[in-house]
């Protein structure tokens, strides 16, 4: 296991959070000042990102300087302003001879409902995350992106768990791969290897009627088939995602860097469940810093594995908020049903 069991384990990348502990909103930033070739793959019928389009292997841009992880729903993508800021002082960028343009791709999730509407992440939040940037272990849970992030929403927030960020890394055929992501899914978290579920949609009553069975979770794609689950879900919104980054010190094209954020989108599937609905916006980014020749498929095969584990890291290193609980504050965090191999990734 690499020194941190985290994204800055890569050579190259470091990690810059920025929160509002009131508002329940953040924002995480993962800089590569000297250039990572990126790659990006969107899953969830529910996205907002910036800067995508140029990640596709048709376009010109070869590299991007920084990935921008944030709350605030579109409004939160303006904290990206306040990254190329930080990185145009330090002239870094895509170079046009008349400036230094810094290309800094984003993805936001919806963080409205649980803190402050009325206060977002913002350039001045963007750039304070890339003064706090290191190359230590980030702090997982309830800080940056992850500050509001809740899953398990299929009946609302009434019955929804707090989750946040997690970070994993992995050693690799000589290499590493890392994943930084943020969890505010409308599915449940669950373990991958045994499928008990560790963070989800818990039993509640709706008047006199208890909605869940007798059991401590709803087991919300179970409940996605009845006639209640499918009326709810004509009525939920968008406003679900997973996003995050996963990182390598792989010498990767830009076609590859692609092909791993696709391969990496397995870890979403197995650590939630389900996933890449119409009312998700799944997305994740990938970075190669470029150092290492390692097989496309073995790095995409393990970046999905630290996908997962870092989507179980989120869930147990968040921390309850008002009604809200935390996988740590239910019967001392044990998945419903199975055995708990969370501490095993």
């Amino acid at each position: 296991m690499p020194r941190h069991n985290a994204i800055t384990d890569v050579p190259g990348i470091a990690v810059g959070q920025a929160d509002d502990f009131e508002a329940l909103t953040g924002c995480s930033v993962v800089l590569c000042e000297r250039g990572a070739v990126g790659g990006v793959d969107v899953r969830g019928g529910a996205p907002g990102t910036r800067e995508t389009d140029l990640l596709r292997p048709m376009h010109l841009v070869q590299k991007v300087h920084a990935v921008l992880l944030a709350g605030g729903s579109a409004f939160g993508l303006d904290a990206a302003t306040g990254v190329v800021r930080y990185l145009e002082e330090r002239r870094i960028g895509f170079n046009t001879r008349v400036a230094r343009v810094p290309i800094v791709p984003a993805a936001i999730l919806f963080d409205l409902g649980l803190g402050r509407a009325d206060i977002r992440p913002d350039a001045a939040m963007g750039y304070k995350a890339c003064q706090r940037a290191s190359t230590g272990p980030p702090a997982q849970g309830n800080v940056g992106a992850g500050m509001g992030a809740t899953v398990g929403k299929i009946l609302g927030m009434a019955g929804a768990m707090k989750s946040g960020i997690g970070t994993a890394s992995l050693a690799v055929a000589g290499g590493v791969v890392g994943a930084l992501v943020a969890v505010n899914a409308l599915g449940d978290v669950v373990d991958p290897a045994g499928g008990g579920i560790l963070a989800g949609a818990r039993a509640i009553h709706l008047g006199p009627v208890r909605v869940g069975g007798r059991g401590r979770f709803v087991d919300t794609q179970a409940f996605m088939r009845s006639g209640a689950g499918r009326t709810i879900l004509r009525l939920a919104s968008g406003a679900n995602t997973v996003i995050g980054v996963v990182a390598t010190d792989a010498l990767l094209t830009k076609e590859e860097a692609n092909w791993v954020a696709q391969m990496a989108h397995d870890g979403v599937a197995r650590a939630i469940r389900p996933s890449h609905t119409l009312l998700d916006g799944d997305t994740l980014f990938a970075l190669s810093t470029g150092r290492r020749r390692i097989d496309v498929n073995v790095v995409g095969a393990y970046a999905a594995e630290a996908v997962a584990n870092a989507i179980v890291h989120a869930v147990r290193e968040a921390h309850g908020v008002g009604r809200l609980p935390a996988w740590r504050d239910l019967g001392a965090g044990k998945p419903h049903g199975r055995r708990d191999v969370s501490k095993e990734g």
